[in-house]
């Protein structure tokens, strides 16, 4: 059964953030309340001269804003450009979809972002050196990779030698 949301009905809801260059307005998560599967959609009101997620880009998910009213200077792997009401700018997956929107306007910004859910998602932030695991959002430094045998070099230590002996013998 369809959903319809009347845009102009929505309470948004101010997101703090410890930074107030990234507090902004959003819908509750209206992807809930319609019971989608694998879509993320909010409204997002972004006030003037704030900023919108930090600069990223995601490994396994896709986003689409649609601006529905207001202006604000989109920032990519490409440079900078303005965005303005009726603009619909999609990012791709990986580091050519990199993106974060500035409200450079004396008015609100407001737009739809919808966005791909498949499960875990890995967010880069290559400004900061970040990664965030979505959606519980685990935040760690990119730079401390290991290899990936890293600390088994006592695998049969953590194994009952009679086990052992067993998958020897038999």
């Amino acid at each position: 059964m369809p959903t319809v949301f009347q845009t102009k009905d929505l309470a948004l809801k101010r997101r703090k953030s410890r930074l107030p260059e990234f507090e902004w307005l959003t819908s509750p998560r209206l992807a809930k309340v319609a019971g989608a599967g694998h879509l993320e959609f909010d409204i997002r009101s972004l006030d003037p001269d704030c900023f919108s997620f930090p600069y990223h880009f995601h490994r396994a998910a896709e986003e689409l804003f649609l601006v529905l009213s207001g202006e604000a200077t989109l920032r990519s792997p490409e440079g900078f450009q303005k965005i303005v009401a009726g603009d619909l700018v999609f990012f791709e997956r990986g580091d050519t979809g990199a993106h974060q929107v500035y409200n450079h306007g004396d008015a609100p910004c407001v737009y739809l972002d919808i966005r791909t859910t498949v499960g875990i998602d890995v967010c880069e932030y290559p400004d900061s050196g970040k990664m965030a695991v979505l959606p519980t959002l685990e935040v760690f430094a990119s730079g401390s990779t290991v290899d990936y045998y890293q600390g088994e070099e006592d695998v049969r230590a953590r194994w009952p030698a009679e086990i052992l002996k067993k998958t020897l013998q038999g």
